[in-house]
């Protein structure tokens, strides 16, 4: 599996908080074939310490979590994914993509194709995750929660030496 991971760092919109201090990890082409069956996905993050996983696709609306960290693991299709809110940048994923949003980040599926899925999946104690959307009651709550989310000790993927452990400290 490729280790090469690129960082994105996104502004708080006003709607979008994004997260001061995380950058989002994008791996590209990280998941190996064998890894792409979603039952073997999710037994990779589970061996891992990651957990509440699930099998979908992406929201269409712009959308973060204030309590949780969370890995997408693209496992079939494409799609075009808006990350870091409206005003952030547009990723055109494909099978063997990941991408680990912490806390706060916005995400969306601006558009997909054959037969988009992912595996996600949160740091142990975050899989009781919410989903946010921008909207003005919400946000004297989120700052403090995603401020408040825990480190996770491994990497969805590579485990307790992986890129995210190296670059989330």
């Amino acid at each position: 599996m490729d280790r090469r991971v690129e960082e994105y760092r996104f502004e708080d919109d006003g709607r979008i908080p994004n997260n001061p201090e995380l950058p989002l990890l994008y791996y590209p082409r990280a998941l190996g074939e064998e890894y792409r069956d979603p039952g073997r996905c999710r037994e990779l993050l589970r061996e891992n310490g990651w957990g509440g996983a699930w099998v979908n696709g992406v929201f269409s609306y712009h959308h973060y979590h204030s309590v949780s960290h969370e890995v997408l693991c693209v496992v079939s299709g494409t799609a075009r994914l808006e990350l870091g809110g409206p005003s952030g940048k547009t990723f055109d994923v494909e099978a063997g993509d990941i991408i680990v949003i912490p806390a706060g980040v916005g995400h969306r599926n601006a558009g997909s194709g054959g037969s988009f899925r992912v595996v996600g999946a949160y740091p142990p104690g975050q899989e009781r995750y919410d989903i946010r959307t921008g909207e003005p009651g919400e946000r004297p709550g989120v700052l403090e929660n995603i401020r408040r989310v825990a480190l996770p000790d491994t990497d969805p993927v590579f485990g307790p030496e992986g890129p995210l452990v190296e670059r989330w400290k």
